[in-house]
């Protein structure tokens, strides 16, 4: 980001939010190229070193006696990690569009906001000459081809049916102008059905391409993980149907990027801290990645599918409403639903067992011994009982009506999942607990909540799914169809009829997105262009 005095035309940190330089930014810096460019109206001094472009204005010689103002005098600086596009900047001409006069150089670089986000500007480096910005703009070029992670070429997938179908205006509008910018090459697919991303990504040539990028809601990017990890466990040759253990399974070839479309965007909450467009754009142009933790849910020893978290019980039934009701608009679907469910609220029986996490946890293994249901099978925990929902999660989950998380405690990578618990209790309790989520109390805080941090586990209905019609819409178990229980993965809708079994696999899958604690840690507020 841009360092300098504030108050100047190019950003400067405030000094409210100061940000240390890292240690290596200490140590002397080899200058490649220094030369005199005009920058917001004022000569200066400009320095182009190995790790950020540096610049002071240049003061004119004052009288015998005169005092120099050292704020004038004051280094700003940009780190070349910002930038992503150079180009040369010419006098528009209508008879000869890119052939104008040279003016100078244009630096196209990312700047930090307020609340994670990130925004494209640039930075103007005005020289007349051609000789002196040829070489400039050489050197730039060079120095954005050794960013060897960021991507050239990108697989781009968008389902129109996303929220309110705005993903293809979104991507034209906002996203494919900063991919053209950055020079990144892209092959847009419009997905025609459900399942489409599915069947493109196992058959599609991807060789070509750095990275996959959906657009779209949390589905959309589940099911493009699900099919990358499908396609890497089906190259390596790994047999899905029989054991889903940690060393048979292999990561996937590509990263995957996603920019947010959808109605709750839990991902790029919980990758980017928000669900601004700009803000993935720029992470996957920047090539920005992180490996991310990943369920699999197997039934039968068959797997079902790859996912990042899930909800049974309330969470599997609101959802299954929701479904129903596709006609309506997202956000009034929800509402109804939730409703609806809460006013045929009612407990699955079920045992769970699990797997905690280090097998070391004093704690956990108390609250499990407690339960008067509860019993020890090695290092396994089981618990038995009515439960009115089971959250199971691998990421925080964030989201607006979750801005602490649905799993606060858990991150996108620390080779755990947290299991909630929510016990039968009444109407109004839950919905307290509901409530819990979108304030800043703690919403574990209740008799009938539960929570532990778990590697594995192993979700079994006591109830007989296939013993209840499908035309009991309006009775107690409304959503359990004969395809089995429903279950809210990923906000896709996931049905089993028997006993689901999640294991978490560290790592498995790489994400375009900063890292969210990095961020919270290094928050900037800068007075842009």
């Amino acid at each position: 980001m841009f360092r300098g005095r504030l108050g100047s035309r190019v950003g400067a940190l405030e000094e409210r939010a100061p940000v240390e330089l890292p240690k290596a930014a200490a140590e002397p810096e080899r200058v490649l190229l220094r030369g005199i460019f005009e920058i917001g109206r004022e000569s200066c001094d400009v320095a182009l070193g190995e790790r950020a472009l540096r610049w002071r204005s240049i003061q004119p010689e004052l009288p015998a006696g005169g005092a120099r103002c050292d704020l004038l005098d004051k280094e700003e600086s940009l780190e070349l990690e910002d930038i992503f596009s150079v180009k040369l900047k010419r006098r528009c001409s209508v008879k000869h569009p890119g052939s104008g006069t040279l003016l100078g150089i244009t630096l196209f670089i990312c700047l930090k906001e307020q609340q994670n986000k990130l925004k494209d500007s640039t930075l103007d480096l005005i020289n007349f000459s051609e000789d002196h910005c040829d070489i400039w703009f050489r050197q730039f070029k060079k120095i954005l081809e050794g960013f060897t992670s960021r991507p050239k070429a990108l697989k781009i997938l968008i389902n129109p049916q996303s929220h309110r179908k705005e993903s293809v205006q979104v991507y034209y509008e906002k996203v494919e102008p900063l991919l053209k910018l950055a020079g990144i090459k892209t092959d847009v697919t419009i997905t025609e059905y459900e399942g489409h991303a599915l069947s493109l990504l196992d058959e599609c040539e991807l060789r070509e391409f750095d990275g996959v990028v959906c657009v779209g809601g949390d589905g959309t990017a589940s099911e493009a993980a699900h099919a990358l990890l499908l396609r890497a466990q089906k190259s390596a040759g790994v047999e899905m149907d029989c054991s889903l253990t940690l060393p048979t399974l292999v990561g996937a070839e590509l990263p995957l990027g996603f920019i947010p479309a959808g109605s709750t965007n839990v991902l790029a909450y919980s990758l980017f801290g928000t669900p601004h467009v700009v803000t993935a754009t720029m992470h996957i142009i920047l090539g920005h990645i992180q490996s991310v933790d990943v369920c699999t849910f197997s039934s039968a020893g068959k797997l079902l599918r790859f996912g990042f978290s899930a909800m049974f019980g309330f969470g599997g039934r609101t959802l299954a409403l929701a479904e129903k009701y596709r006609w309506m608009p997202p956000s009034q679907r929800r509402d109804f639903a939730v409703i609806k469910a809460l006013a045929k609220l009612k407990p699955e029986d079920c045992k769970i067992s699990f797997l905690l996490a280090g097998c070391s946890q004093n704690e956990q293994e108390r609250k499990a011994q407690i339960s008067s249901e509860s019993d020890s099978g090695g290092h396994w925990q089981i618990i038995q009982g009515q439960f009115l929902n089971i959250s199971i999660m691998a990421i925080p989950c964030l989201c607006s009506v979750a801005p602490r998380g649905f799993a606060p405690d858990t991150r996108l990578n620390n080779g755990s999942m947290a299991l909630i618990v929510v016990r039968n209790t009444t109407r109004p309790e839950f919905v307290k607990h509901l409530k819990r989520y979108s304030s800043v109390k703690n919403q574990f805080n209740f008799p009938f909540v539960e929570t532990y941090t778990i590697e594995e586990v192993k979700i079994h209905p006591m109830s007989n799914s296939n013993g209840i019609s499908p035309q009991e819409e309006d009775g107690n178990h409304a959503t359990v169809s004969e395809n089995g229980f429903p279950w809210n993965v990923d906000g896709d809708l996931m049905e089993a009829a028997s006993e689901v079994h999640i294991r978490l696999h560290p790592r498995l899958i790489k994400l375009y997105g900063g890292s969210l604690e990095e961020m919270n840690d290094s928050k900037v507020a800068c007075n842009c262009i």
